[in-house]
């Protein structure tokens, strides 16, 4: 496929795609935001104090929220036109972002992050809407995509670049006002180069399954973050129970509705049931590596925002070039060898960070992990829509879209839970330390950073040297988790993803 042939017969509209740059402005936000908040964590620790389960959920309170709104959303786009969804999700996020800035308490912060899950939820199904309609021809929406799908793997590389640099020069906050510039655009243009999509005013959406999605994702992902910072106890296990019922509870719902709010049907396909789970933990991967990389480079090696944002440049460069130059190979290569070999690269870093554990093997792991993880997001989301029947394509794409979500939550909550816990066990407090002081200083890196800038000379050194050691130790158990992980997703790849030889996928 030559995504530059011309097309016969059909002349060159630059209005499609400066929409399409348009467009794009709220991908890339979206998924900027996924990653951005781990360079602001010291600084907002230090600001806001929060403890080890509120640290976590400052994270994950967006990602859980938008994941659990996207397909809810999707369905409000196609009955009241997914433009006007669209611009209305971008004042929204823009107003609650400039609000978040402000934050006071860390309690604040993470309702602010809630809510700007809610309007970014608005956004990613009605990009990928807005795409189908502005792009009838075949060949340029299949470009289109692919710049879309691009995009995504783009802004979760981008994060931690745009990050370090706010941060070396502004406050905390400048993350959240970062919405504003690149909403404005948007919000000018879109209704000048943007048509309205088609309305479909067929089935309604149905309060009951937003509800049991959104218990089923909140009670397991508190069960695990609670576990991190309490141990395992009733409210943990509680909460699990609860959150795998309503699970339960919304898959046997959306077998029996005749117009569902997730077509569960999709996942009786093995192929596609196997490129979304490959997607999100593909995603987890990266999440979760960064969550505990950017806390390494400028706590334990006392980098500062810029350096260590450029320290991850290359990785990032490789993610932008690996994603786009997959397409060719992607047309030679069976899925079912393509992914299996990408996902070694994810593999490999884990293996790299778990028996070297240098700084300089963390920064080359994360251009192994980009180099799959780039080429896995072009890779998968062009299998899930090839494997999908044609009529439920849009059902598919809004899938995808969840799972990415779903994935960038599993990243903070599992294996960022797991460093916090190993790093609470494992931590020795220096006994020159006060009961106020040895708890702030258990709950988090962060936190230990925050009592040792109180202390003088070799008791600030000798806190900070334990702080360290525990906190690589975390690093050195999850890079063995996800590396047991990665040969598990390399083995449902390669049993899963076997295409027929007659329609060989393409990427979108």
């Amino acid at each position: 496929m030559a995504f530059t042939a011309r097309i016969p017969g059909h002349k060159p509209n630059s209005r499609r795609w400066f929409g399409l740059g348009v467009l794009m402005l709220p991908v890339l936000l979206v998924t900027v935001d996924n990653t951005v908040l781990g360079f602001a964590l010291p600084k907002i620790a230090e600001a806001l104090r929060p403890t080890a389960s509120q640290q976590l959920w400052m994270i994950d309170a967006y990602s859980l929220v938008l994941a659990g709104l996207l397909v809810s959303m999707g369905s409000l786009g196609d009955r009241v036109g997914h433009r006007k969804l669209l611009l209305v999700g971008s004042l929204g996020f823009a107003v609650v972002s400039v609000l978040t800035a402000y934050s006071e308490t860390a309690m604040q912060l993470i309702i602010g992050r809630a809510c700007m899950g809610i309007f970014g939820a608005m956004l990613m199904p009605s990009t990928l809407a807005l795409i189908r309609s502005v792009f009838e021809d075949r060949e340029e929406r299949r470009l289109a995509v692919a710049i879309w799908a691009t995009t995504l793997t783009v802004g979760s590389a981008l994060g931690p670049l745009v990050g370090g640099v706010l941060l070396q020069f502004f406050d905390w906050g400048a993350i959240f006002l970062l919405a504003v510039p690149v909403l404005i655009p948007l919000l000018v243009l879109g209704p000048l180069l943007l048509p309205e999509s088609e309305r479909d005013g067929s089935g309604s959406l149905d309060p009951i399954s937003i509800l049991q999605s959104m218990v089923a994702l909140g009670g397991i992902v508190y069960s695990i973050k609670h576990g991190a910072s309490e141990g395992v106890d009733g409210i943990m296990l509680g909460t699990f129970l609860v959150g795998v019922l309503a699970g339960w509870m919304f898959v046997r719902r959306q077998l029996r509705l005749p117009v569902p709010l997730m077509d569960m049907t999709l996942f009786r396909n093995g192929t596609f049931s196997g490129s979304i789970l490959i997607n999100l933990m593909s995603l987890a991967f990266l999440v979760g590596f960064v969550f505990f990389t950017t806390q390494f480079l400028q706590i334990v090696l006392q980098m500062s925002p810029l350096s260590a944002s450029l320290a991850l440049v290359p990785g990032q460069i490789m993610a932008i070039v690996v994603g786009m130059a997959v397409v060719p190979v992607a047309q030679r290569m069976p899925v079912h060898v393509l992914i299996p070999v990408l996902m070694a690269f994810a593999g490999a870093a884990f293996l790299l960070v778990a028996s070297i554990g240098s700084s300089l093997a963390v920064l080359v792991a994360f251009a192994l992990l980009n180099i799959g993880v780039g080429a896995i997001a072009t890779v998968s989301n062009d299998v899930i829509l090839s494997a999908a029947p044609p009529a439920k394509a849009g059902a598919a794409s809004a899938i995808s879209e969840t799972a990415y979500e779903v994935g960038v939550v599993l990243g903070t909550t599992l294996l960022g839970g797991l460093v916090t816990a190993y790093y609470r066990t494992g931590l020795q407090l220096p006994a020159f330390l006060s009961d106020i002081q040895a708890t702030l200083a258990s709950e988090t890196l962060s936190g230990a950073h925050h009592v040792a800038s109180g202390l003088v000379g070799d008791q600030a050194l000798q806190l900070m040297l334990q702080a360290g050691r525990a906190f690589e130790g975390g690093i050195e158990l999850v890079s063995w988790v996800a590396f047991g992980l990665a040969l598990m997703a390399i083995l449902i790849a390669w049993r899963k993803l076997r295409l027929p030889l007659t329609e060989p996928a393409e990427c979108h």
